[in-house]
């Protein structure tokens, strides 16, 4: 990172381990125009905006001006965004299946989609310039919306820790199995299935930060990958282009992020 970039993350306290993963904090005073492509990776966030929001391209690749404060679901495909000023975002990652009580609807309704959250975080003003004020400023005010009824559904969380163990899943019935997924769509907004796929790509996208296939092609055998062809459609599939092409192309916000921060890991301790 140049020209007064930073990333940077900060742990959850104890008490809102169970739900939030991380809170992580970005600036870059000069962003270029550059398109950059955004790929899912398993966990929902809550993004507050300091400086300019982003834009955000449509499915007909038009750009509209996302919200300053915004919760971001589950994402089942990539996102191109570009900065339209100073950038500068404190944000809350929470845990696959941790962000249900807060929202206080079923995640389903949130995958890939960028909800309105400016009234919500309305009271929310964290000081430009300062990343640990920030970052403990979020802490703080996600840790006073807690509340007692907030839990973690035992099910679906010891599925969520099997995907990023990447161990198979115990053996069910046709019902265990169709409870689980209602279970699983509710609180984490994507089928486990899904979220495996989801995984799985992540253990291998670090690779396509070098410019080499061979790294990134090998990493993806060892992940379960049958071929190169079945590991490009994947990185088609959530990245839009291939491992070459973005490690060319990728800068700032989503190198950052790529690099150091969605890097697939299970839910830590309470």
């Amino acid at each position: 990172m140049d020209g007064g970039e930073r990333y940077q993350e900060f742990d959850p306290p104890k008490a809102l381990r169970p739900w939030v993963r991380k809170v992580w904090t970005y600036a870059c005073p000069s962003p270029s125009r550059t398109i950059q492509r955004i790929a899912p990776d398993g966990c929902p966030e809550l993004i507050l905006d300091l400086g300019d929001p982003y834009e955000e391209a449509d499915a007909d690749g038009v750009f509209h001006l996302q919200p300053p404060a915004l919760f971001a679901g589950q994402m089942t495909r990539p996102i191109a965004i570009r900065p339209v000023g100073p950038v500068e975002l404190v944000a809350l990652r929470f845990h696959p299946d941790g962000a249900r009580d807060w929202l206080g609807r079923s995640l389903r309704t949130a995958t890939d989609q960028r909800l309105n959250m400016t009234d919500r975080l309305r009271d929310l003003s964290p000081p430009a310039g300062d990343p640990e004020a920030q970052a403990r400023q979020m802490i703080d005010w996600m840790a006073g919306q807690r509340r007692d009824d907030w839990s973690i559904d035992p099910l679906v969380r010891t599925e969520v820790e099997a995907i990023h163990a990447d161990q198979p899943s115990p053996p069910r019935d046709a019902s265990a199995r169709r409870a689980l997924q209602r279970r699983f769509l509710d609180r984490v907004g994507i089928a486990p299935r899904t979220l495996r796929s989801v995984i799985r790509f992540r253990r291998v996208f670090d690779h396509a930060m070098a410019e080499e296939a061979e790294g990134w092609l090998s990493a993806g055998l060892d992940a379960g990958y049958f071929d190169q062809p079945q590991l490009a459609r994947e990185f088609r599939r959530f990245l839009g282009c291939t491992a070459t092409e973005w490690a060319r192309e990728q800068v700032e916000l989503a190198r950052a992020i790529a690099s150091q921060s969605y890097k697939p890991g299970g839910p830590e301790p309470g």
